[in-house]
């Protein structure tokens, strides 16, 4: 015999588009509810959202540093700048020759030679013994070659290979690579992007507890009614399902807060720091957060809520079950 509805007629079976457009419409619904229960409740929704876009603003900051201090890093073209002093015996057509050679190297941005005779000259301006030197039988200042390497090449062991490489040459005397700035300067770089992480870790797992505790105590403030729905045999499923909305709401909004307060602060440091480099003749800008960066740090955030609040519903909502009176 079929089955059949409250009215007496036959009851049909729904296709599986419909039941996905009905799974949908009630995903929506539990959604649009629980941003309502946060609105129900706003001096604490803005406290978590405020608590968890300001966590968040911290290594969202570091990382807009470390990627503006590559940039203005990018930017010396002097860090790695190979100084070639020539034999004296090597004249300026020789010099010439040996430019041309070097600029032909893969490794070699840009060769800028300097004459014995202009060597002297900014000697005599820059020591102040202008006078004195002008008592010299013959210059013994060498001819010169800046070698500026580059960006591939301008790392530590790729600027010391290419050092070997350029000595071998027959003009050349003597070279000269500061490479222990250069260590230096890489090692602070990867410093302060072991800290960015290490101090982002940290944050990220203090979102997730905030998010997790806040969830629970609004578990524990429903507690009876979800009893309630238990006992009518609503599945732990559908129950949890407006705690997790709700930990994603709180990953959005505190997204947006987050990259709010990046944006303040950037436009705040640019002010500053242009004060700064014009001290030095520079124009750099702070660049903010670009949209994927932005949406990246939504995303973060929104990963970060819904994981605290199913972490806190798995835990808590399977304790509670319906008694007896």
């Amino acid at each position: 015999m079929n089955k059949s509805s409250r009215f007496g007629q036959p009851a049909q079976k729904l296709s599986f588009a419909a039941k996905i457009t009905a799974r949908l419409i009630r995903h929506v619904q539990q959604a649009v509810g629980s941003l309502g229960d946060l609105w129900r409740t706003p001096f604490t929704s803005i406290m978590t959202v405020l608590v968890l876009g300001i966590s968040l603003t911290l290594p969202a900051t570091l990382h807009l540093f470390v990627k503006n201090a590559k940039a203005i890093s990018e930017q010396w073209d002097t860090a790695s700048e190979i100084s070639l002093f020539l034999k004296l015996s090597v004249t300026d057509k020789a010099a010439q020759n040996l430019v041309h050679r070097i600029e032909l190297y893969p490794e070699v941005a840009k060769v800028t030679y300097i004459s014995a005779d202009k060597a002297l000259e900014e000697f005599k301006t820059l020591s102040g013994f202008g006078q004195a030197l002008e008592y010299l039988d013959k210059n013994p200042l060498p001819a010169t070659l800046l070698v500026t390497p580059t960006t591939r090449a301008s790392q530590t062991q790729a600027a010391g290979e290419l050092l070997l490489k350029l000595e071998k040459e027959r003009e050349v005397q003597q070279g000269k690579l500061d490479l222990e700035w250069l260590s230096r300067l890489e090692a602070i770089a990867k410093l302060i992007e072991d800290i960015v992480v290490g101090i982002g870790a940290l944050l990220c797992l203090s979102v997730v507890l905030i998010i997790g505790n806040t969830i629970r105590l609004a578990i524990l403030n429903q507690k009876d009614a979800i009893a309630v729905m238990k006992l009518v045999g609503a599945t732990d499923s559908f129950i949890q399902r407006p705690f997790l909305y709700a930990g994603l709401w709180y990953g959005v909004l505190g997204g947006v807060v987050s990259c709010i307060c990046v944006a303040i602060l950037a436009k705040y440091l640019s002010g500053a720091l242009s004060e700064l480099t014009n001290l030095y003749q520079s124009n750099f800008t702070i660049s903010g957060l670009s949209f994927v960066e932005a949406m990246t740090l939504i995303l973060l955030a929104v990963i970060l809520g819904l994981s605290g609040s199913y972490i806190s519903v798995r835990k808590h909502i399977r304790a509670i079950e319906p008694t007896a009176d």
